[in-house]
């Protein structure tokens, strides 16, 4: 039986930049106005980002756009959510084996709990300039507050592959 190794330099690593964006819009508006301010046209994308985690199963939505003149792509991505946990009540009283559900807030990047999205933008660094972008978006009256986020310091980092 042949062996085959895989050398880590045949990878090649996609570069891209985080922003998190505070505020408190429904997604569908939050992607109105970025694309207005920064002259893109994220759309809903059809396959929600699917995540498991300790609480449950989840969806997160994502609004995509390639924009082909610059070999760029940008994901408008939800970081809250909430899942449904519904648990049997098995104590002796009056309402015996009664199913109780409660209600998680779960979280894409759990580190960044405060942030409400996320834009990560996929573009080699040489070519994108991000604090242009953050003080775009800050512009925008419906955002709080976004900043740029070193993607060394998330843990949970896989959750942003797809």
């Amino acid at each position: 039986m042949a062996i085959h190794k895989v050398n880590l330099d045949e990878f090649e690593e996609i570069e891209y930049a985080i922003i998190a964006i505070h505020s408190t819009m429904e997604d569908y508006r939050l992607a109105y106005s970025v694309n207005s301010s920064l002259q893109i046209n994220l759309a809903k994308n059809p396959k929600d980002l699917f995540v498991k985690i300790k609480e449950g199963e989840t969806f997160f939505s994502r609004f995509s756009f390639y924009d082909a003149k610059k070999d760029r792509y940008w994901h408008l991505i939800q970081n809250k959510n909430e899942v449904i946990q519904t648990k049997n009540n098995t104590k002796t009283n009056l309402f015996l084996e009664q199913e109780i559900e409660i209600s998680v807030q779960t979280y894409l990047i759990p580190e960044l709990k405060k942030a409400d999205y996320f834009l990560k933008i996929e573009a080699s660094q040489n070519n994108f300039n991000v604090s242009q972008t953050v003080t775009k978006l800050n512009a925008i009256d419906a955002i709080n507050m976004s900043y740029s986020i070193e993607t060394e310091n998330i843990k949970s980092k896989n959750n942003l592959i797809f």
